[in-house]
């Protein structure tokens, strides 16, 4: 979920709070609550610092130890510490539970884009990305941006707040229903499916694909109960050769690889260097796949350069990393 979603989402959440009859009949208690529900809300994403590092730090820990289940508890109680130093007379135990419930729910949501989360850690470290919701849902944004704005012109905070997430549960199920469905229609038409990649768009009946059988990967979309194929690519393992072997050691390219579920990969030989490239499947846009990761590698087995991130271009993608040009 987007930053300004989570942002409306956790004032939302104070405002119900104040349905705790504790929370109610404290101005602190309710001051620290929403405190603690924008803060808590939105602290997750903390690591979106690692950007200003690099791609690869980011692309490997964004929504994955700041969204597992040791860290829900400890920024729990590092949201409500902070609340209760700023608001000492307010009821704890209260502020406790409340900033439990918006670092969960932030967590929670994002499990739900495609996108997901490594929220199941310290057990795994598979990532949980359900496919239902885009990363920024503009209808969830408005239930929620709306409850705000009839709370700031005197409506009651908790049952207007209430009635946004009830809206917002509805719409969940309808989006769980409408993803299930996409997949019984995916798996009647195509043979031997083993996976099935559903990333949603701002629009409720169009969906991208990424679609794994046990011989080929499909692009596709759907549309209003259709499915249109753009892409289809043989599922070719990568071979054990040194080029592919130094090509995983490099760092871009195991942060790719440990994110990205469905990819095709190709080798190219030049006359002084090997090009290594891997490109995610599931965020084609206008005919291109901008999520990749690559590296190349001189004849001695060196890695002379490398990349991971989103690029749109050939050009871009060469003067950034002042790539060997062909």
């Amino acid at each position: 979920m987007d930053t300004a979603t989570h942002l409306v989402m956790g004032i939302t959440l104070g405002g119900m709070a104040t349905l705790d009859p504790v929370i109610a009949q404290s101005d602190i208690g309710s001051q620290a609550v929403m405190l603690t529900s924008i803060i808590g809300s939105n602290i997750p994403d903390i690591d979106t610092v690692l950007k200003l590092r690099n791609n690869a730090k980011y692309i490997r820990n964004h929504r994955g130890i700041t969204h597992s289940i040791p860290a829900v508890i400890l920024w729990t109680l590092l949201v409500s510490g902070l609340a209760f130093l700023i608001f000492p007379t307010s009821p704890y135990l209260h502020i406790l539970l409340w900033s439990f419930i918006a670092v969960f729910l932030h967590v929670f949501v994002d499990i739900f884009n495609a996108y997901g989360t490594q929220a199941l850690r310290p057990f795994t470290k598979k990532w949980v990305a359900l496919g239902v919701i885009n990363t920024f849902d503009v209808v969830i944004f408005l239930i929620h941006s709306l409850a705000v704005a009839v709370i700031a012109i005197g409506a009651n905070k908790g049952f207007t707040a209430l009635s946004a997430y009830i809206l917002t549960v509805i719409y969940y199920m309808g989006r769980i229903a409408m993803r299930r469905n996409i997949e019984s229609i995916v798996r009647k038409r195509f043979d031997n499916v083993e996976q099935v990649v559903i990333s949603p768009t701002y629009r409720f009946y169009h969906y991208h694909l990424a679609i794994v059988t046990d011989k080929y990967f499909y692009v596709a979309r759907f549309h209003r109960g259709s499915i249109m194929t753009h892409d289809k690519f043989e599922r070719i393992p990568l071979p054990e050769n040194p080029v592919i072997q130094t090509a995983l050691k490099d760092e871009n390219i195991s942060a790719f690889l440990s994110f990205s579920p469905v990819y095709r990969w190709d080798l190219f030989e030049f006359d002084d260097h090997y090009e290594v490239r891997f490109i995610d499947l599931r965020y084609r846009s206008k005919n291109y796949y901008p999520f990749v990761a690559i590296v190349q590698i001189d004849k001695q087995l060196n890695i002379v350069s490398s990349y991971t991130g989103w690029i749109f271009s050939e050009e871009k993608l060469r003067k950034k990393l002042q790539l060997i040009p062909h």
